[in-house]
């Protein structure tokens, strides 16, 4: 068990900063269920009825209480294992491990990584389930079988082992054996992702998914053409089966230079018509058109090298930082992998303030991509009807309280983003 007296001021600031992201998380969920509207907007009331409305606010509260259970019980469990001691325990049991295997400290680590991602998985298991199964089912939206579900999660693991393990093997090596690790090790990450972009449309993704070329015709011509009009190269036009999971719809664009590729869900078809799938098209396509991408993509880049630093710093077995840091989890033996994992904790209260700066960017680049995607179909009207259509299927709330927006809202709400298009030239 952790002992009292190894705690410092470092501890005081994790449990602070732990303790006050699951607070604001409440408030925010609390101040969304009171902003449920009690009656039907009138920009939805050709799609949504009063039954529709109670449907989708019931929706809402039983997440909600999800949500709730979900972040209690991992945070019990997070401080549970702190303070009995449990990082410094599974440590030394993997060192043990390692050392009986005839293995070094990058054995351990390995180890040591792998037992906290396994249990990881495994406690989100039962909420995995109950979610898939048990409200997503009740509102109609699963068509996951279980076969389905287990071979997700089979593959899912299959792909963390072969993947993962390499490259999470060549960052702890680097950060025991290079100078200026933290720069290696970013180099090393960012290419691996980069890579990974690439490969992820032709490789990984149809691990998944089932991607079936659009068979010719006028829907698949007007799509090459929309193409073709905003100077947007297509590598081909998928369907891909995402009713095999849910009846929830959506569309994207995938893959780097000449491999991009569009891939819209076979339920957005079914739901739609010609002219709001080519919005929503559109819509994407202004994501490129408007840089969207390369900026996303080059401050991604930049904050990870300044994650990068940090952890350096984190994992400094003579820095008085990372002797800080492992001292408020009770670890005497300053590594890599145990600094990889204090340092996310740390830093996650951190990483949610940036992703607030993140999805405020995000939604100003969504009303670009709307106004790009009305300027170049001349019919902002058509991905207006996409857009509440996805919406009112989806249940989603019709207006979200302004710190659930704040905190989590990659794109626009709803209302917001009719409103600006009608005002799009």
């Amino acid at each position: 068990m952790a002992r009292m007296s190894d705690w410092n001021f470092m501890t005081v600031i994790i449990v602070m900063g732990v303790f006050a992201l699951w607070n604001l998380e409440l408030a925010a969920t609390l101040l969304n269920l009171k902003t449920f509207p009690t009656a039907v907007p009138p920009d939805l009331a050709d799609l949504m009825d009063t039954e529709k409305l109670d449907k989708a606010r019931d929706y809402l509260r039983v997440n909600a209480r999800f949500g709730i259970l979900q972040s209690s019980a991992s945070l019990t469990v997070l401080l549970m294992f702190w303070v009995l001691g449990g990082f410094a325990w599974l440590d030394g049991a993997a060192r043990d491990v390692a050392h009986a295997w005839g293995g070094a400290e990058l054995t351990s680590g390995l180890l040591f990584l792998t037992a906290l991602l396994l249990g990881q998985a495994l406690l989100g298991l039962p909420f995995a389930v109950y979610d898939t199964f048990g409200i997503e089912a009740e509102f109609g939206f699963n068509r996951a079988t279980p076969r389905t579900f287990v071979l997700d999660r089979a593959k899912g693991l299959l792909l963390a082992a072969l993947l993962g393990l390499p490259l999470l093997a060549a960052v702890l090596w680097i950060f025991s054996n290079v100078a200026h690790a933290w720069l290696w090790a970013w180099a090393v990450v960012t290419g691996f992702q980069l890579v990974l972009t690439y490969l992820a449309p032709s490789w990984i993704m149809p691990l998944f998914n089932k991607f079936t070329p659009m068979p010719e015709g006028e829907l698949k011509q007007s799509i090459e053409a929309l193409g073709e009009r905003c100077q947007f190269p297509l590598s081909g036009v998928f369907v891909m089966d995402g009713s095999k999971r849910s009846t929830k719809a959506n569309a994207f664009f995938t893959g780097l230079g000449k491999r991009k590729k569009i891939a819209l869900f076979d339920t957005l078809i079914d739901k739609s018509s010609p002219a709001e799938l080519l919005g929503v098209l559109a819509h994407e396509i202004g994501h490129f058109r408007c840089g969207h991408i390369k900026q996303r993509l080059a401050v991604g880049i930049l904050q990870s090298a300044v994650i990068f630093f940090l952890l350096g710093l984190a994992t400094n077995p003579h820095g008085a930082f990372a002797r800080l840091l492992f001292d408020a989890f009770s670890v005497r033996h300053i590594s890599p992998h145990v600094g990889l994992v204090l340092f996310t904790i740390l830093l996650e209260p951190v990483s949610k303030m940036l992703g607030v700066l993140a999805n405020a960017w995000s939604r100003k680049h969504e009303f670009e991509a709307d106004a790009y995607a009305a300027g170049a179909t001349g019919d902002g009207a058509a991905l207006g009807e996409a857009l509440k259509k996805l919406s009112v299927d989806h249940l989603s709330h019709p207006t979200p309280a302004a710190l659930r927006v704040w905190l989590d809202y990659s794109h626009p709400p709803l209302l917001q983003r009719i409103a600006a298009l009608r005002q799009t030239p």
